[in-house]
């Protein structure tokens, strides 16, 4: 997944109101559209090194969005937009070995009212659904971990995968790991010890995991490797 324009390197100062983030480029300081409402537990240091995309849409108040940050040393991509369009990508391109050689892909599919998933795959008549998570989170040098804080519509979601499992599809959860030399995954149970619970819920039921690490840079970002879950 190759980023439309070149990415441009500046020094984070602080991130605020979920949606903004100050950045010093140069000797300017712009003010960046925050694609990510989540904690972003542990990236945003004063002077982490960040990578921004311009934008020349007059529409547009903010015209640039951050994309990428520099933390302990790796960089993670925190554009959580980005992860869908990875994952399809990956998807067309046979990136995932457990999803290899899907017939169709149709992304953003309802299973119910009230959820949709991200994609449902079709191969030799058998439908799988395909539920995607943004992974940023790093507390050691190579275990990224999910959630960075609690998540009830994340808890939902693997609810409902049990769901489409008792009506005829197989299902996976993949942990899009946007952090670079990550070697582990795991869930981060003592930031949401239920989401924990659903997820061993879930496994036991027959829901299928799985944690592919991407290679990250200022041009593109693409799943490269899987990596081993270690929760019990």
């Amino acid at each position: 997944m190759e980023f439309t324009k070149s990415l441009i390197k500046g020094k984070l100062i602080k991130r605020y109101k979920r949606f903004f983030a100050d950045v010093k480029l140069n000797k300017e300081v712009v003010t960046a559209h925050c694609p990510n409402t989540g904690s972003m537990q542990g990236l945003l240091d004063v002077g982490n090194e960040v990578y921004l995309l311009p934008n020349n849409d007059p529409k547009r108040k903010l015209k640039f969005g951050l994309e990428i940050i520099k933390s302990r040393k790796n960089l993670v991509g925190v554009n959580t937009h980005m992860a869908n369009k990875i994952t399809h990508h990956a998807l067309k391109n046979n990136l995932i070995k457990e999803l290899k050689d899907s017939e169709t892909i149709k992304p953003e599919v309802f299973f119910n009212k009230e959820t949709r998933f991200d994609f449902l795959l079709e191969k030799k008549k058998e439908k799988y659904f395909v539920e995607v998570k943004n992974v940023t989170l790093f507390r050691d040098r190579k275990t990224a971990e999910f959630p960075d804080a609690i998540t009830s519509r994340g808890s939902k979601h693997l609810l409902t995968l049990i769901d489409a499992i008792k009506k005829g599809y197989k299902t996976y959860l993949l942990f899009l790991v946007q952090i670079e030399n990550m070697e582990y995954f795991k869930i981060a149970k003592d930031i949401d010890v239920e989401y924990y619970n659903n997820y061993l819920i879930a496994k036991k039921a027959g829901v299928n995991f799985l944690a592919y690490r991407c290679n990250i840079s200022s041009k593109k970002i693409y799943i490269e490797k899987k990596i081993k879950i270690i929760n019990d």
